[in-house]
């Protein structure tokens, strides 16, 4: 199933280094490709800027600090059937940073987030170690599609 991404680019600089629709469409199209069962494939993608990144970490999770992504995901009310997956705020400043910090491409680090992002709206998380496990190996197996080396190798 193609995916159908609002991309939505919340900066004022450095829009250059932002992943293209195209990228988006290939990461989360990946994703949704390996899960047949769901017929949810919209989903928005707001590339931000530290201080809105930090707002929204304050308010959704109680942490006062701009984190790499933030997934929102769309509850739809019983018996009403929507296609809306959610949305990711992605943090332009902090995506560069650790990219550079951990010594990887940017588009890389970048197609590893909208993964990791798309994965929890599919309602994926890492809050106990056999869920990270989980999530952890998928990510690794969709980044290798796009010939992307494991994101948690040290």
């Amino acid at each position: 199933m193609t995916p159908d991404i609002d991309r939505q680019v919340a900066l004022e600089t450095a829009t250059e280094l932002l992943p293209t629709q195209a990228d988006l469409e290939a990461w989360v199209g990946a994703v949704l490709a390996r899960h047949p069962d769901t017929d949810r494939h919209e989903l928005s993608v707001r590339f931000v800027t530290a201080d809105e990144s930090q707002a929204l970490n304050r308010d959704y999770r109680g942490k006062d600090k701009p984190t790499n992504v933030l997934s929102f995901p769309f509850e739809a009310p019983p018996g009403l059937p929507l296609a809306l997956l959610g949305d990711l705020a992605i943090c332009h400043a902090v995506v560069v940073d650790e990219a550079a910090e951990q010594g990887k491409p940017l588009a890389h680090h970048y197609a590893h987030m909208v993964i990791h992002g798309t994965l929890h709206l599919l309602g994926y998380d890492h809050i106990d170690d056999r869920e990270a496990e989980e999530m952890e190996a998928l990510e690794r197996e969709l980044l290798a599609h796009f010939a992307i080396g494991d994101p948690y190798a040290e």
